[in-house]
């Protein structure tokens, strides 16, 4: 069996073992063997289509894990718009109970409202910040 052959069912298997997992770096790893397969097409030695794998994978995995360090963490996702579309949205509320909940009508249903920790309780306009279970939790706008 042809080395280069080697390497691309390595790369496949990397792949499928990606897909299973989810993991990225698995994939940035079979870029590098993609890389040795490569240099094996191209005649390389053994040893030169492991630096080759070697350096674009473990480069690669560097790399991912440097823009994954400087991005910000990611929201929960009771507080993510990306999966709660309700979060921003604004409702009115009328009136808040001694105990710092109040009642709201939003989309049809009749909702229980908290405040954000730290936030006043006073009636009128509120913007949605997060969703725990069925209650929605609020800042004054």
């Amino acid at each position: 069996m042809a080395e280069s052959t080697i390497w691309w069912l390595l790369a496949g298997g990397l792949i499928a073992l990606e897909l299973l997992t989810g993991t990225f770096y698995l994939l940035m790893l079979s870029l590098g063997v993609v890389g040795a397969a490569i240099a094996a097409h191209l005649g390389a030695s053994v040893t030169l289509q492991l630096v080759v794998a070697a350096l674009l994978g473990g480069g690669g995995v560097v790399a991912w894990r440097s823009v994954k360090k400087h991005q910000p963490p990611a929201l929960p996702a009771g507080a993510n718009r990306d999966v709660n579309l309700d979060i921003g949205e604004t409702l009115h509320i009328d009136a808040w109970n001694e105990d710092g909940t109040s009642s709201a009508h939003y989309r049809g249903a009749n909702w229980t409202v908290s405040l954000r920790t730290g936030a006043a309780s006073s009636p009128g306009l509120h913007r949605i910040v997060e969703v725990v279970g069925s209650r929605l939790v609020v800042e004054k706008v």
